[in-house]
């Protein structure tokens, strides 16, 4: 007998010894993510075989070769597969994979690599249906729909068979570990913004100094229901995507980094613009500034980086420049760099504040009582001249 049919084989014995073997109820599990309330199957009850039996086989590294001439993995590690969520739940294989009902397994219907990956991925849903709805909204999805094969699905980020807890069970946060793992994750596909990433402000501090108080790219895009970077909408809000971070006292205060962004840039000429503009014609793009036309994106510098950064006199003037061609170094000092004046910064600007807070209300203070007296005083003269003569006669006699 060959090699290839003693492997038939014994998967056939073990296959059969574990349909009639006990297993606990799947039910018996805990969920993967406390975020994730399990629901029902719209899929076929999977059979309750133990990994075991499906490990006598997958625990050998072997491949199956697609019409695409591409090779299938199918061997699965014991023991990450026992470290990752699923396998530290107690999750079964025949869970995921409910099409597999006995041995030999069905046929594989997928022609190359990504056709299993799309073929496959609508398997999660049946425990993750709260971020399977999500990324039906999802720009990845939408180019799914569209026919690009690339775009990404869920196995494409989380490996199935060795992804770890992500969330903080009491927090719902992400894990330390993986808050840092983010961007390596989206860089599977976005390589080139993340190679950006990495040298921006951002990304330095995550990934040289493990930072977690900078951002990743969910915390700007999203997870599972990542909008279009590139619409409208998403335009018009990332000021207040910024403002998240940058509004957060707890956190811009290590930094010294002034919180007062949103209400400056609300305040001035550029946001008073983009937020009339944003109520008017919410899906249409504006050639206003946001945030990220004057701060870049993927690759923000340190305000005092000396080839990017705004607080070098010469990089805000080029900065300025790009919208206003005859802006010079006075034009750029106007800007008081989202603080709010004060004792401490800018003085001469906060000392004329204040004297225009006291000046104008009381000059128009004290107009507005000359001319309620004066108006008072003409009243009470017009009633003396409108009184009758004869009531006057008529006291006298």
């Amino acid at each position: 007998m060959s090699l290839g049919l003693m492997v038939v084989f014994a998967g056939a014995v073990l296959w059969l010894a574990a349909l009639t073997w006990p297993v606990a109820p799947a039910a018996a599990a805990p969920p993967v993510q406390d975020t994730t309330p399990p629901t029902s199957s719209p899929l076929s009850p999977p059979i309750m075989v133990s990994n075991e039996t499906c490990l006598a086989c997958h625990a050998t590294a072997a491949t199956t070769r697609l019409p695409s001439g591409e090779d299938l993995y199918l061997g699965i590690d014991p023991a990450r597969y026992a470290a990752s969520v699923h396998g530290s739940g107690g999750y079964l294989c025949t869970q995921c994979h409910t099409n597999i009902s006995g041995y030999p397994h069905p046929p594989q219907q997928a022609q190359d690599l990504r056709g299993y990956a799309i073929a496959n991925y609508e398997l999660c849903k049946t425990c993750h249906a709260d971020k399977y709805e999500l990324s039906k909204d999802s720009v990845h999805q939408t180019a799914l729909q569209a026919g690009n094969r690339q775009a990404a699905v869920c196995a494409d980020c989380h490996d199935p068979h060795a992804q770890g807890r992500i969330l903080d069970q009491k927090t719902h946060q992400p894990l330390p570990d993986a808050h840092l793992a983010i961007p390596q994750t989206c860089a599977t596909c976005h390589n080139t913004i993340y190679e950006q990433y990495k040298t921006s402000v951002h990304g330095a501090a995550l990934v040289d100094a493990q930072n977690p108080d900078v951002p990743t790219c969910i915390d700007c895009h999203g997870v599972h229901g990542i909008a279009d970077p590139t619409s409208a909408t998403f335009r018009l809000n990332s000021p207040s995507v910024c403002a998240k971070c940058h509004t957060d006292a707890a956190r811009m205060d290590k930094y010294g980094i002034s919180t007062q962004v949103m209400n400056t840039y609300l305040a001035d000429f550029h946001g008073s613009t983009v937020t009339l503009f944003e109520k008017q014609a919410p899906d249409q793009l504006t050639n206003k500034p946001v945030c990220i036309d004057c701060h870049g994106f993927h690759d923000i510098k340190q305000a005092s980086d000396p080839q990017k950064g705004l607080h070098v006199r010469e990089n805000l003037v080029a900065q300025c420049q790009s919208c206003h061609p005859d802006a010079n170094a006075n034009f750029s000092e106007a800007w008081l760099s989202h603080y709010t004046p004060d004792r401490e910064k800018y003085p001469i600007v906060y000392y004329v504040n204040l004297f225009y807070q006291i000046v104008i209300p009381t000059l128009i203070g004290g107009m507005v009582l000359f001319a309620a007296g004066d108006a008072g005083r003409r009243f009470l003269n017009r009633r003396r001249i409108s009184t009758p003569p004869a009531a006057k006669g008529e006291k006298g006699a």
